[in-house]
């Protein structure tokens, strides 16, 4: 953090300017500083929630007077018409600073997220269960790892029916579906969806027919002892910025027009999404992947001169989805899981056969779980 030296009324009262120690500035609405003012008649002490609405902040609210303390760690401020005394911390105001230069180049990714390939193998975000339960820290660094890789293994858990729920409890709350709280991965006679199959399935990600997506997918192994049956995992954003690194005009393709996505299990369950394969934020941030193969429908919103290489993209993706140089690749043992962030890692498994049994559960969590848990620990350590 920066010192500070003055803080100064400009543009009729409309907003300050804090002056920095070496020259610098930093410059502040007085209706958005109004707006975020941390006393107890604005803000809930307990939960931090507001209890204005913008419409109790007079339009013609601006900043009557403010000064600096002498050791530049706090600035008072008071608002007319309301003569409304308030104050911060420089530091709260450096931390919210909005005052800087935007410039985002389309398809960037979080800077909190670290993008991989297969090299990553060699350094799988693992924990033991155990360990999980019993040590704080240990957990908070393995959940910290599956945010920023999208993707971390556990061990030593169970090897029962249900003990996927208690991998879950780790992390967040279980999001039930039409599949269940939790459902089984093996293979079913007349099965509702391929993946309760012996077929290997195509890097994919989960439910791309939902809006929204479920978010935190975990996969739990009891039973593998089928001949093939390997799991993989791809980073979804690494293809994303392979594609647009190779094909610009590919990425534009994908980011630009919705795909669809269905789901109909004979008149039970009847879901469709529409979203586009590689999602941007409005300021052009990489922040979902939807691709599965087996739940894509009609793709009707791209325009006829435009589907020819909207498919020539959605090929390329997928070429760079299956290539084995942006894989991991590894074979669950029973009382092993792994987790993936569901808008971002695909997953797949080869084909398996043979005497033994591959009996897999999984089940979904959602992402706002992890990050509070990440929050709140992070804080408590």
């Amino acid at each position: 953090m920066h010192s500070f030296k003055s803080v100064k009324i400009i543009d009729n009262g409309k907003s300050i300017v804090l002056q920095r120690t070496d020259g610098s500035t930093l410059r502040y609405h007085s209706t958005w500083l109004r707006d975020n003012a941390l006393d107890p008649k604005t803000r809930d002490i307990k939960n931090g929630q507001r209890l204005i609405t913008l419409s109790d902040i007079p339009i013609d609210t601006c900043v009557k007077s403010a000064t600096l303390d002498s050791k530049g760690e706090n600035i008072s401020l008071t608002f007319s018409p309301e003569s409304k005394k308030v104050s911060f911390s420089t530091s709260w105001l450096e931390t919210y600073a909005y005052d800087v230069e935007f410039f985002f180049l389309k398809g960037w990714i979080s800077s909190d997220l670290k993008i991989w390939k297969s090299d990553m193998s060699k350094n799988i975000p693992n924990i033991d269960y155990k360990t999980a339960k019993s040590d704080n820290t240990l957990l908070l660094k393995w959940m910290q790892s599956l945010h920023k890789y999208g993707f971390a293994k556990i061990t030593g858990g169970k090897k029962e029916s249900g003990a996927i729920t208690q991998i879950a409890n780790l992390i967040g709350y279980i999001r039930e579906t039409n599949y269940g709280k939790f459902f089984e991965v093996r293979s079913e006679i007349n099965a509702v969806n391929l993946a309760y199959t012996n077929l290997g399935l195509q890097a994919h990600t989960d439910n791309p027919y939902r809006d929204p997506a479920p978010t935190i997918q975990i996969l739990y192994c009891i039973e593998n002892s089928a001949s093939g049956g390997d799991s993989k995992v791809v980073d979804g954003f690494k293809a994303a910025i392979l594609l647009k690194e190779e094909n610009p005009e590919y990425f534009d393709l994908l980011t630009k027009y919705c795909a669809r996505f269905e789901y109909n299990e004979d008149g039970k369950t009847h879901l469709q999404s529409r979203r586009p394969m590689i999602e941007l934020s409005p300021d052009g941030e990489i922040i979902a992947i939807r691709f599965n193969n087996r739940s894509a429908a009609p793709i009707t919103d791209v325009p006829y001169n435009d589907m020819e290489n909207y498919y020539k993209a959605y090929r390329k993706f997928s070429e760079i989805i299956n290539n084995p140089s942006i894989a991991i690749n590894f074979k669950l043992k029973p009382g092993e899981g792994f987790a993936v962030d569901n808008t971002r890692v695909l997953h797949s498994r080869t084909a398996y056969s043979g005497s033994g049994n591959r009996w897999l559960q999984g089940c979904y969590v959602d992402k706002d779980g992890l990050l509070s848990k990440i929050f709140t620990l992070s804080k408590k350590l």
